[in-house]
């Protein structure tokens, strides 16, 4: 007898899904049933705002109810494709609704038929046509849904397959999925049941319905977030470690040829205090787990720096990774002679690393009688056969650009290594504590001397050619340019259906103008081709290759590229002085502390430097949040003011490293937040759970640890 298929189940159970669609949706993470279901949409088509036809512009999208005043006729083009058109109209208004390739539609619309099209107006030679809409009929009395679900898609999957597949997956899951959310707090914070809110993700009726589900799946995973960070916690405590010897930093520090802030000073002494067991008799110490953070520029690396030799000098050694090969160059150029100076050899592990010296790196690092003391690397670093004799320290560099898999196979590499990580994210007080509960905090919150204010403009599309000038006069002085873009080309998003982004649904339908994104490749070849002809520009994205990205960057450092067009691939720190001008396009899509972030990419040598903020988006809040960027140089400040304008979900979006884990949740939907008391009610609740159930073993919490596990890799007091 065949098994009823359940969540588990692959995805092959699924009414038309064969070998080759199981495969495609297997490399879009989505393997089971029930990853069908959490494969929420990206986007709403909001066909819930039906206007006149009067009131359409041309080339937008919008939903309007109209009658069918002419019987449907099919004519052949010359090209074999088949013409449909007739004539539709409402009280303010007609226009002629045309498809192509669907003859059938002669059956389908009758005169005096009323439906609801959805699709965007166009006007030449005083017509109105409405191309290839979506339609609905609209009979008396029937009920449309507002929001139609638009899915991101695999390849060959379309929005219809994918509909179908999704409610087929709804059939088996539904029935038999069960809250894990305990009842009280699902009651007291007036969320709807999982399975409600599961349902009304991809098929909401009215906008209402879809805010509370969205609600209650950001409080989920906010939820899981807490949860998972008090788990975490609760596992570190056991890990013990050989404490370091309580050496003197002063040979370290003589080499440097300027003086610590007093920030630096207290950050490594709290480092020294955890590695060494300062003020304690006992040989072994809970093995140190801090994150260091600060602004760009702040002197984090100096403070690795310490950690790496109170390593070294204890006769242990340590690894420092970081996200791109340039990047792991930087810093070799940095500290390799430094501690040469101090008697430690150094090496360079990345991808490019040839063959035969990586051998002798690989060598020498589980040499146990002499151990390579100190390897600076990127993702090379976590490769089974890269074994240490005895590691003592693990730092990484930018952690956010890691994933959760990749920063716990470097800490695996040791169990009981000690563990640092760096972040140049400021983050407010109240979000800290839960989003590095489970490591010890270290905060540099002063600039090192000398560090020049980069002096930030915003303004709108009326100052292009004045902006244009401006770069030519930077270059032209021996600086170089930023150019940053939100998106990498245009519609990169595949939208290709009207839908409305998750984050910019407003369900009051009082949306203000949103200005076109200027997408990166676009504008690169718009700069290149046409504004500055005579001057190097280059392109870098997040979907280049490796290689690729590297030798870009190698370009720009170099001074050969005077002009990097640019997604925020380039908030990662590789040091350019010559870097005199960051220009942010479409700068109100960008969080605050990403916007500092960016800033902080300038203004690295003696020249003067420059940050302009481009912006077209009207509005109060809009106009607000770029001004704090005009007045506002503390990354600290600046990130406390961007919770309070724009809510938690930025910081969830730049901190959790990779969204999705394949095979488990994301922290996308939280990314979505806005609502800070949600925020701060779903760390409420965690903490009520886990005070109760440190680890999460009752019975009654078994699926809240299974999806918090989903969620975030707990292993090894690791949790990212």
């Amino acid at each position: 007898m065949r098994e009823q298929p359940g969540p588990g189940s692959g995805v092959r159970v699924l009414r038309g899904v064969g070998d080759t669609r199981a495969k495609a949706l297997e490399k879009a993470g989505i393997v089971t049933v029930e990853d069908v279901v959490r494969h929420f949409p990206r986007a709403y088509q909001d066909r819930g705002d039906v206007r006149p036809l009067s009131d359409g512009r041309d080339g937008q999208k919008h939903s309007f109810l109209l009658t069918v005043a002419t019987a449907p006729s099919n004519a052949r083009l010359r090209s074999r494709m088949t013409l449909t058109k007739f004539r539709v109209f409402d009280e303010t208004g007609s226009a002629e609704a045309v498809f192509f390739n669907q003859p059938y539609l002669r059956d389908v619309f009758h005169v005096g038929d009323v439906f609801r099209f959805y699709g965007s107006l166009s006007f030449t030679k005083n017509r109105c046509q409405l191309s290839s809409p979506a339609y609905e009929p609209a009979e008396e009395g029937a009920v449309l849904p507002d929001y139609f679900p638009i899915y991101s898609l695999p390849d060959g999957v379309s929005q219809k397959t994918m509909r179908g597949m999704v409610e087929n997956a709804l059939s088996i899951v539904l029935p038999t999925l069960k809250d894990p959310l305990p009842e009280p707090i699902r009651l007291e914070n007036r969320l709807p049941a999982l399975s409600v809110a599961t349902r009304t993700l991809h098929a909401p009726e009215s906008g209402e319905e879809l805010q509370a589900a969205l609600r209650r799946m950001v409080f989920d995973e906010l939820l899981l977030l807490g949860l998972g960070v008090s788990l975490s916690r609760c596992q570190g405590e056991a890990v013990l470690t050989r404490a370091c010897n309580k050496t003197t930093l002063a040979p370290l520090l003589a080499e440097l040829p300027y003086e610590l802030t007093g920030a630096q000073k207290r950050a490594i002494n709290e480092i020294y205090a955890d590695m060494t067991g300062y003020g304690k008799e006992s040989k072994m110490v809970p093995a140190m787990r801090r994150i260091l953070i600060g602004d760009v520029g702040c002197g984090k690396t100096v403070c690795a720096a310490a950690a790496i030799y109170i390593a070294l000098s204890s006769g242990r050694q340590a690894a420092l990774m970081v996200p791109t090969t340039i990047l792991a160059e930087q810093h070799y150029r940095e500290l390799a002679p430094l501690f040469e100076k101090l008697g430690y050899d150094v090496a360079l592990l990345t991808g490019a690393t040839k063959q035969s010296e990586r051998k002798r790196i690989l060598a020498r690092l589980a040499d146990p009688t002499s151990p390579l003391p100190l390897v600076i690397g990127t993702h090379a670093l976590l490769s089974d056969d890269v074994v240490f004799a005895d590691l003592g320290l693990t730092v990484t560099d930018e952690q956010h650009r890691f994933g959760v898999m990749q920063r716990t196979a470097l800490k695996e590499k040791s169990a009981a290594s000690h563990t640092l990580v760096m972040s140049a994210t400021p983050i407010p007080r109240t979000l800290a504590h839960v989003l590095y509960g489970d490591l010890s905090l270290s905060k540099i919150d002063e600039m090192p001397k000398g560090r020049q204010r980069v002096d930030t403009f915003v303004v709108d599309e009326t100052y292009r050619a004045r902006l244009y000038e401006f770069i030519r006069k930077q270059i032209n002085a021996g600086g170089q340019v930023y150019v940053v873009c939100p998106s990498i080309e245009e519609k990169d998003d595949g939208d290709d259906e009207g839908g409305i982004p998750l984050e910019e649904l407003d369900f009051s339908r009082t949306r203000a103008y949103t200005p076109p994104l200027k997408d990166a490749v676009g504008y690169a070849k718009e700069l290149s081709e046409k504004v500055f002809p005579d001057i190097p520009v280059a392109l870098l994205h997040g979907k280049m290759k490796q290689a690729d990205k590297d030798a870009v960057m190698e370009r720009f450092v170099s001074g050969e590229v005077k002009i990097l067009v640019s997604t925020t691939v380039i908030e990662v720190g590789v040091n350019v002085p010559t870097a005199t001008l960051m220009i942010v396009e479409n700068a109100e899509r960008f969080g605050l502390s990403q916007l500092h972030q960016l800033r902080g990419r300038v203004g690295r040598g003696k020249q003067k430097s420059y940050c302009i903020l481009v912006s077209d988006r009207p509005g109060a809040t809009a106009e607000a949040r770029l001004e704090v960027m005009h007045t506002t140089y503390d990354g600290y400040e600046i990130a406390e003011r961007d919770l309070s304008l724009r809510g938690p979900g930025d910081f969830f979006a730049s901190g959790s490293g990779e969204m999705r884990q394949s095979g488990g949740l994301s922290l996308k939907l939280a990314a979505l937040c806005r609502d800070t008391a949600l925020m701060e009610a779903a760390f409420r609740a965690a903490e009520e759970i886990t005070k109760n159930d440190p680890d999460l073993s009752h019975p009654e919490n078994a699926a809240l640890k299974r999806d918090v596990e989903r969620m975030m890799t707990v292993n090894q007091n690791t949790v990212s």
